[in-house]
């Protein structure tokens, strides 16, 4: 691994999309490899608990004691999981981002693996990395319920299926982006919720951005944010309804701009 983003001259910025995350944001914001990381930009989803407080007190705390940066943004209204990130990556392009990392606050995801993401897009080696649960071979070990581990196989190989690609994990929520990515990308028009993920693979493939998928453990607990199965049911339809539009914006029965 390359030496930390200041010896590459490249701006990186953590977003997280928060809801209802004050009993894991302070840790999650303390492994962040902070020498790799130059701004942390916190979104809250209109909480109902004091995730804004809590991302307050630690910028307020990171300006006194020369820590990582952290900017809190609220939206007054629930936009949704998309519609967050929609937030978080217009606000990293205008604060001059180079590489765009996601990272939930909810301590699902290990935050000592922000490295992991940085460095393939500093390097030059891809466009956008994921975090891929599926990889290390512990996703049932870490606690990933079964129903999601095979749920999450079979939808996979579905997209993969239709894009001609062999990923192991296309329903990861730990990404990075390099800023060409999200410039070009226009992810605006995607789905506020859940939803949004999908389309920026679809978005991604279409317009030949590389992916490189890197193992992460899972970190399945009371306190992270999951979907339940009813969510998660919805959820596969609505896959699956993508992939078909797919198939037929490429067999020309249907045209559709998020495939063009």
């Amino acid at each position: 691994m390359l030496p930390p983003n200041g010896k590459y001259g490249k701006k990186v910025v953590v977003v997280m999309p928060a809801y209802n995350a004050a009993r894991t944001l302070g840790r999650t914001y303390a492994e962040i490899p902070k020498d790799w990381v130059d701004e942390v930009i916190l979104v809250d989803d209109a909480s109902r608990d004091n995730t804004v407080e809590v991302a307050r007190t630690l910028a307020l705390r990171s300006l006194g004691e020369g820590g990582l940066p952290i900017k809190v943004l609220r939206h007054e209204h629930n936009r949704g999981y998309g519609g967050n990130q929609k937030t978080c990556y217009t606000e990293a392009l205008k604060d001059g981002a180079d590489i765009v990392v996601m990272l939930h606050p909810d301590y699902q995801y290990d935050p000592r693996a922000v490295p992991k993401f940085v460095e393939p897009i500093a390097a030059g080696r891809t466009d956008v990395v994921f975090g891929s649960r599926i990889l290390g071979g512990q996703a049932l070990m870490g606690g990933m319920p079964r129903y999601k581990y095979y749920s999450n196989k079979v939808l996979s190989g579905l997209k993969n299926l239709a894009l001609g690609t062999t990923y192991t994990d296309l329903h990861t929520g730990y990404r990075a982006y390099s800023r060409r990515v999200l410039e070009a990308v226009p992810f605006m028009r995607n789905a506020d919720d859940v939803f949004f993920d999908g389309q920026m693979i679809f978005e991604l493939h279409n317009k030949g951005f590389h992916i490189l998928e890197v193992p992460i453990p899972t970190m399945y607990h009371k306190e992270a944010s999951s979907m339940g199965w009813k969510a998660c049911v919805k959820y596969g339809v609505e896959a699956l309804g993508l992939i078909v539009r797919h198939l037929l914006h490429r067999c020309g029965v249907i045209r559709s701009s998020l495939f063009e």
